[in-house]
Formats: C-alpha cells, sequence, structure tokens
C-alpha cells in the first residue's frame, strides 16, 4: 500500500490512548530498559473519559464476583495511598457509605458488607444511629450503612498527568495531537499511522477508552465493541463544602450502575452524580434538564440540604463500556502483540493501578524479556499547592519568586507562579491549567482570571495570543485583531 512519506519511528511499545490506564501502563513500563511511546489524539493527556470521572476511589464490595472489576479493584484501592504520595497528587480517603432509606434495602448492605469481608476489604455496619453522627446532613430516613473507610477521592486528570510526566521523566515518550489513523501487521512488527508519523512497535498497547474496538478493527480484530455510557455530573461551590464528609451510595436499583452519587471530591467540592444512559454517540456530553432532575431528585432523597442554586458547573462524561458488561485484559487472539486494555469503566479508575502493574507481567508471559532499571524515579517532584499553605510558608515563598505573591485566580488561590510551573510539567491550554492549578475551576469558572491565563501561556510557550487555546486546535479563545486585549494584567 502506497502512503506518503512520513517520518518513520521505532520503539518496542507503543500505547495508544493517554487516559488513566495508558498513562499508569507507561509509568509502569518505564520501570525497565524499553523504548515506550504513548500516542494521544488531545492535546494533553487525560482528557477523555479520565477527565470527566467522578474521582471515586472504590473499596472494592460493588463488583461481581468471577470478574475482573473484582479481581483489580481492591488491589488498586489499596496502591492509591503510596501512588499519590510519589506522584504528589491529590487524594483523600474519605470512606465510602453505602446507605439504606428502608429496611427492605438492608439485604444489600448486609450483602456488601459480607462481601467485603470475604476480600479483606475493610468494612463495617453502622446503625441509623451511627451513620447520622457521622453524617449528620443526611436524610432522617437512613436505616443504616455499611462503611468502607479506606474508600475515597482522587483528582483524575491530575493522576493521569503526574503519571505521563514521572513516565517522560524516566525515559518514556509522549507525542500528543496524534490520533491513530491507520494500523496494520507486517511480519512479527505492529504499525501505527497518525497524521506525522509511521510508528513500528514489537507490541501496540490498545488503551484508547471509548475507541478501543476501533483502533482493534484497523488491525482487523473485530472481537468486542465499546458502547459509551453516558454519566451527567453536577459540581458546588465550595460553600457547601463540609455538607458531607464522605461518599454517600445508595443502595442500587440497576445492574448498571452504582446509583446516584453524593461525592465529596479530592478538592473538597461537593459533586452529585452521575447518571448512567447508554447512547449511540462517543462525543454526546451534553447534560440535559431530564438528567437535572433525575439527579437532584434521587441526592436529596440521600442528602436534603443540596442546594441547586449553589452549583457552579455541570458535565457530562461517556464511561468506555464493552459489550462483554466487564473490563478486556488480554492480548489479541487474532494479532499477536496486540494487548488489549478495555472496557475500563466503573471502578475502572481505582483498579487503574493494579492493571497497570500487571502489564509487565503479561508482556513476559508472551516471552518477552524486561531488564529493571537501576535509576528509576517513582517520585515527580512536588507541586506547589499556594492555598495549603501556612501564612508564614506562603510569605517565604514570596520572598524567594515574587510570582507566588501575584493573584491569578482569586476564587481558588492560585498564583502566577503555579501556573508557570505547570506549563512547565506539560499544560499547553486553559484546560491544561485548569486541570492542574484550579485556576478557573471556581465560583466565576474563569471569569476574571481566563485572560491573565491566557497572556502566561502566551509568554511562556512562545506562541501569538491568537494560538492559545481552551482545549487544543479548533479550540482557540481569540481572534487575531482581539490581542491587543491581552496583556493587561500579569506582565
Amino acid at each position: 500500500m502506497k502512503r506518503e512519506a512520513k517520518t518513520k519511528k521505532a520503539v518496542q511499545v507503543a500505547i495508544v490512548g493517554g487516559g488513566i490506564i495508558g498513562t499508569l501502563t507507561a509509568r509502569e513500563l518505564s520501570r525497565y530498559q524499553l523504548d515506550v511511546l504513548l500516542l494521544e489524539k488531545e492535546a494533553e493527556v487525560g482528557w477523555g473519559t479520565t477527565k470527566a470521572n467522578s474521582g471515586i476511589v472504590h473499596a472494592g464490595i460493588h463488583e461481581d464476583p468471577g470478574t475482573l472489576k473484582a479481581k483489580y479493584c481492591f488491589p488498586g484501592n489499596q496502591m492509591f495511598p503510596r501512588l499519590c504520595e510519589e506522584l504528589d497528587v491529590s487524594f483523600k480517603q474519605t470512606g465510602i457509605l453505602v446507605v439504606a432509606l428502608a429496611e427492605e434495602e438492608m439485604d444489600m448492605v448486609h450483602m456488601y458488607y459480607q462481601r467485603g469481608l470475604e476480600r479483606g476489604v475493610p468494612v463495617r455496619l453502622l446503625s441509623r444511629e451511627e451513620v447520622l453522627a457521622q453524617e449528620p446532613n443526611l436524610s432522617e430516613d437512613v436505616v443504616g450503612s455499611v462503611f468502607a473507610p479506606e474508600g475515597g477521592a482522587v483528582m483524575p486528570f491530575e493522576l493521569a498527568a503526574a503519571a505521563m510526566e514521572n513516565a517522560v521523566a524516566n525515559g518514556a515518550e509522549l507525542m500528543t495531537e496524534s490520533p491513530v489513523i491507520g494500523a496494520w501487521v507486517e511480519g512479527e512488527k505492529k504499525y501505527l499511522e497518525t497524521p506525522t508519523h509511521i510508528i513500528e512497535a514489537d507490541v501496540v498497547i490498545n488503551a484508547a477508552g471509548l475507541f478501543a474496538d476501533e483502533i482493534a478493527r484497523m488491525f482487523g480484530d473485530d472481537y468486542f465493541r465499546i458502547l459509551p455510557r453516558k454519566g451527567e455530573e453536577y459540581l458546588f461551590d465550595l460553600e457547601l463544602a463540609g455538607l458531607v464528609n464522605s461518599i454517600i451510595f445508595p443502595v442500587p436499583a440497576s445492574k448498571i450502575s452504582k446509583g446516584i452519587l453524593v461525592i465529596h471530591t479530592a478538592d473538597g467540592n461537593i459533586m452529585i452524580g452521575p447518571t448512567s444512559d447508554n447512547v449511540p454517540a462517543k462525543d454526546d456530553l451534553g447534560t440535559t434538564y431530564s438528567g437535572f432532575e433525575r439527579i437532584f431528585s434521587e441526592t436529596r432523597r440521600l442528602v436534603p440540604g443540596l442546594d441547586p442554586r449553589k452549583v457552579i458547573t455541570q458535565f457530562a462524561g461517556l464511561r468506555a463500556a464493552s459489550d462483554r458488561g466487564d473490563f478486556i485484559i488480554e492480548f489479541s487472539p487474532n494479532v499477536p502483540g496486540l494487548l488489549h486494555l478495555a472496557g475500563i469503566e466503573s471502578p475502572g479508575l481505582t483498579a487503574a493501578p493494579a492493571i497497570a502493574a500487571d502489564v509487565p507481567k503479561m508482556l513476559e508471559e508472551q516471552g518477552f524479556k524486561l531488564t529493571p532499571k537501576e535509576n528509576f524515579q517513582p517520585r515527580r517532584e512536588g507541586v506547589v499547592r499556594f492555598r495549603q499553605l501556612s501564612r508564614k510558608e506562603q510569605d517565604e515563598l514570596i520572598r524567594q519568586n515574587p510570582a507566588y505573591g501575584r493573584m491569578v485566580c482569586r476564587c481558588e488561590t492560585v498564583t502566577e507562579a503555579e501556573i508557570v510551573d505547570a506549563i512547565r510539567r506539560g499544560a499547553r491550554t486553559l484546560d491544561g491549567v485548569k486541570f492542574r492549578t484550579r485556576a478557573g475551576a471556581g465560583r466565576c469558572q474563569s471569569g476574571f482570571c481566563q485572560p491573565v491565563i491566557m497572556e502566561i501561556l502566551s509568554r511562556e510557550l512562545g506562541i501569538p495570543a491568537e494560538q492559545v487555546s481552551k482545549r487544543g486546535a479548533g479550540s482557540e479563545q481569540v481572534k487575531y485583531e482581539a490581542k491587543e486585549l491581552l496583556g493587561k494584567g500579569v506582565s
């Protein structure tokens, strides 16, 4: 087949997809003497299913016995404290409550409790009085609960970005804005085509999320389907912080969903959702009034004090559910050297570290010899979070670097120095800065700080103002003739 001339690149392992699975897998493989390349179609990693993930680190009690979800969930949960400490990522072990609002729901609560005991998950049964003592703003209709204290919350994009940053520091390579537009096999080699490159690889790891079945079909591998499942979520102002202290689950009424939740996020906001609706399109990210009504109807049964007037933003994400109803973690039966990590829906975020840790073992079982690096560095350089420091610590930072004294995002107390650091770590867009620093994530939703952040991006990246985008090509924020409006903020 004749193909236009493109840059050719040969690697041992090529990973397709920069979500939480792809980035953690890249980090795991960077422990070994391997040429590892990750291809991501977006401008930054973590912008598919990962970015819109609820951020829940599940406890390991919901998953049906015998599934891969059950196999990987609790081991993944146990890896989170160390993983997030090494990568300096926000993680809070808030605990998870599965709450019964009627006596007949207690049978399910007892089932989750027993399942937890069998799997070694720390769990406790709580009476109505104990639940309300722990969460006084829950409904008076509470009957009882199972409590899993080692469940919690993480910021999913932050984790994906940190994992990739650490992988690159350990020798892995990242190519963003590199969608795979073709794939084929020649002999023992696999080939991936992007708009600019032809990548030759010994092993291809398919971690393409919603598009994993399409990547498989490019190789002639057509034995599974990805079925998008949409979830809408609503985020509250920090004014409601403390309304709940844990992540509150109802007793689920559906086999395809754990229910609509009240979530104490890792950054302290309260978030409610998600819905769980099968949709035909892989780009259906719209929120709906019916979704809003359903979410508030369900969550107010749990927490009556939720006030829709305090919502500051809403969004929808798509889960990459498979037609198996379970994860797909296996080498292709049809294409040697093609490893599928697909169908990673809930509890995929929780399971991700354990799945990634198994990839080197799976490669060795296929005959690939892996040699550990003696100089692997598991720790990422720490991130300064100015808003979390004492006044004394803040003053000392400002003395060392005056840019810490220039406040950019007033809602979230984010300084110029933090934004510059995020850009130097890999942020290339407004969303990249927002999800790394929270600049623009607060009450005004970037209404005040966006022009200043755009100026900093323009300056640090050495690009004109009209090239600064929200999330990559096609989302530029100003026209050429409007760029003189910038340059009046931080200098």
